[in-house]
């Protein structure tokens, strides 16, 4: 346990209370507001509204990280969810569950608008001890540096960022117009606040490290630190096995720099070679920006039909029991900050197929089979591969899997609570 005073910056949370299903991020976040709202130590939440940052004492932010996990609904089975029931036949959706759902989502609009209005009777800054270490994971709001002017009015408080990932900057074209600029800006926020940076992998700290040197921004020490797994990704418990046939996911909101667009082609050539063999694709996001041509492909595309199916709103536990059931994770993306999906799937016995970019090598080096995001074709042939009967790849995959132990959030944690004892 730290002897110092830490506040955990819950913005994002908060703005998730509407939601039915956590992105990487919320998780992140979550994992931080347990561990260290939990320690019993001296431990605040931040939550930055229009009024200025307001502190909240550790019970009622606590209070608030749960309700969100409560709403994500992070502790039923998956034969609870009926996006995961839909999605493996095992139960058609029924009206009431639809009806269950939409009470859901009522109480958590209700939630949210009253955390919102509870939030700016929270405390203000001086509630912060001196020699608090307050730590932001989101990136959220960094985009609006006055939303941190506070912390050089307490210069005795330590500020330690993550930053996931720089794709805004080195790949604008996958990114929304004007995200380049603001991802700029999020990083200028960190450059002149930071104590001390986390990244995910050494890879995105070289890249901020050079861009930092390139912008003229002040230095500062970045530490590389995996994430955590959940440990509802095991190979312990058995999935259904979706339909009767092989099955692929890919995880992830449907945008360009995920590369769905790629795969959307290669299994219109596989539908039509192979008609109701086609295996069967399962896009577990939802529908993002700038992704026109792939979304046009899911609504109009005849020969996507009843190969491709979307899964947005899937909890935690059906993500982990799909991929406990699956043949195989297909991760094409053109850019990635980390690929948690890789490393869920990984921990789940379910063998990868993965973009050849740094990133990715550098996490599932020892296990996944690497393919040029470009490479059409490479792709193809993976795939239908790995669903031939007895597939000789499949079993080299999972082979490559025995004994992989994934990252840890204990592990994790020590590496960050290292960081702050030496601030």
């Amino acid at each position: 346990m730290l002897s110092r005073p830490v506040a955990v910056d819950l913005t994002r949370l908060a703005t998730r209370l509407g939601h039915m299903s956590p992105t990487g991020i919320d998780r992140v976040e979550l994992a931080y507001a347990r561990h260290f709202l939990r320690a019993g130590g001296r431990a605040f939440g931040l939550v930055s509204t229009s009024l200025g940052p307001r502190v909240l004492d550790r019970e009622s932010a606590l209070r608030l990280a749960e309700r969100v996990a409560q709403g994500w609904v992070e502790d039923a089975t998956a034969e609870a969810d009926p996006v995961y029931r839909r999605l493996t036949d095992a139960v058609p959706p029924s009206a009431d569950a639809s009806r269950t759902r939409g009470r859901a989502e009522a109480v958590l609009r209700r939630l949210e608008r009253e955390t919102w209005l509870r939030a700016p009777r929270g405390s203000r800054l001086d509630a912060l001890p001196a020699g608090t270490v307050y730590l932001h994971v989101s990136q959220l709001r960094l985009e609006r540096p006055e939303r941190f002017r506070w912390l050089s009015a307490r210069p005795d408080i330590r500020a330690v960022f993550t930053i996931h990932d720089l794709i805004p900057i080195a790949y604008p074209e996958y990114c929304r117009p004007g995200e380049a600029h603001r991802h700029a800006v999020r990083l200028e926020t960190v450059a002149g606040h930071a104590a001390h940076i986390l990244v995910d992998t050494a890879d995105v700290g070289d890249r901020l490290g050079r861009h930092f040197a390139s912008r003229g921004l002040p230095e500062r020490p970045i530490t590389a630190a995996p994430l955590g797994i959940e440990p509802l990704f095991s190979k312990g418990a058995g999935g259904l096995a979706p339909s009767g046939r092989p099955t692929f996911l890919a995880c992830g909101t449907i945008e360009p720099r995920k590369n769905h667009l790629m795969l959307l082609n290669v299994w219109r050539r596989l539908s039509d070679r192979l008609g109701p063999g086609t295996p069967r694709l399962v896009i577990v996001g939802r529908r993002g920006w700038e992704a026109e041509s792939a979304i046009a492909m899911l609504d109009r595309c005849p020969g996507l039909r009843g190969h491709v199916v979307e899964a947005a709103g899937l909890t935690t536990p059906g993500l982990a029991a799909l991929m406990r059931g699956a043949t195989a994770l297909l991760m094409p993306s053109f850019a990635e900050g980390y690929g948690l999906p890789v490393l869920e799937a990984a921990a789940s016995g379910l063998p990868v197929v993965a973009s050849d970019i740094p990133v990715l090598r550098e996490i599932a080096g020892a296990f996944a089979r690497f393919v040029d995001p470009n490479d059409a074709l490479g792709w193809m042939t993976a795939i239908e591969a790995l669903a031939a009967p007895a597939s000789a790849l499949r079993a080299d995959l999972a082979a490559r899997l025995a004994g992989y132990e994934a990252p840890s959030w204990s592990a994790y944690f020590d590496r960050v609570e290292a960081v702050l004892a030496g601030l």
